[in-house]
């Protein structure tokens, strides 16, 4: 994509804000979507949970890409933060996806980059799935079809919409490698539950690479699953993080503890999703770190 106006919601996040530098060190103009009084032309105004955004900010942008949403690993699903966890999303992107449809064709966006979740596909064990797989069942897989559903408004204006179903980002920034890599370099680092249940991860430079392959490629939409082609099994990516941090990891956290801290949200850490990037692999795209410990080195 030539250099363009290209806007961003979520761009303080970890991917957010990674994704804004990338765009930006290339010549994009990146326009922020903000919460408060926008600063500048390179900022608008929207509130996701109110479902409002000023769509005349989009007018002329390129490309819009949501990433925004509340962090599943902030806190404790109570019933109001797993309700802020869908609104966030499902409210948000109806707002962004009504504001680009709404607009005349000849300003519209040609290309809506959602944010969407390996978690659609729920609890898969050992068995492997790519995006031709059925939605999962339960709290994630529900918030998902609900996310990338309400995308519908853009897709029916003819804006090519595709959903970047995102695995465990393997970062030292935040996310779920945010907490692990202090407790591996502490030295008390160690496998969740049995740790057999397989995390698909993706190092943050192939995240941000796929995101700008998933923007320049004309031809795509729909779903891609955004994660390295060789998913891992939990203990097999603790031995890992202990051999490249060279750090001990005989710590095991037993499941009933993790459900008794975490409560619900236990289940997605203990939970397997053994997911393949096929349409991203299919579409040419090449992952700089497509094994754990490239990705844990190129993380720190």
């Amino acid at each position: 994509m030539e250099a363009s106006r290209i806007a961003v919601a979520g761009g303080s996040g970890l991917i957010g804000s990674a994704l804004v530098r990338s765009l930006t060190a290339d010549g994009h103009r990146v326009v922020r979507l903000v919460r408060g009084a926008p600063r500048g032309a390179d900022e608008v105004r929207w509130d996701p949970e109110r479902g409002t955004v000023d769509a005349d900010g989009l007018a002329g942008c390129a490309a819009v890409v949501n990433l925004a949403g509340a962090g599943v690993g902030d806190r404790r699903w109570t019933p109001e933060y797993k309700a802020r966890i869908r609104t966030s999303r499902v409210r948000g992107t109806a707002a962004l996806a009504e504001a680009v449809a709404g607009l005349p064709e000849e300003v519209r966006p040609r290309v809506f980059v959602n944010g969407s979740a390996i978690g659609y596909y729920g609890e898969t064990g050992d068995r492997i799935v790519d995006e031709s797989a059925p939605p999962g069942e339960g709290f994630l897989p529900q918030v998902c079809v609900e996310w990338e559903g309400a995308t519908a408004p853009a897709q029916e204006a003819g804006v090519r919409t595709v959903f970047a179903r995102t695995g465990l980002v393997v970062a030292r920034g935040g996310g779920a490698w945010g907490r692990l890599f202090p407790l591996f370099r502490a030295g008390l680092g160690g496998r969740l539950g049995s740790g057999g249940q397989y995390w698909s991860f993706i190092a943050l430079h192939d995240e941000v690479a796929a995101l700008r392959h998933l923007l320049d490629q004309e031809d795509l939409s729909g779903p891609f699953n955004l994660t390295a082609p060789e998913p891992l099994t939990n203990r097999e990516i603790t031995e890992a993080m202990a051999r490249v941090l060279r750090r001990p990891a005989v710590f095991t956290v037993p499941a009933p503890v993790l459900r008794a801290v975490l409560g619900e949200m236990a289940g997605d850490v203990l939970g397997s999703a053994r997911v393949m990037p096929k349409r991203l692999l299919e579409s040419g795209f090449r992952f700089a770190f497509p094994d754990i410990e490239g990705a844990i080195r190129a993380a720190l």
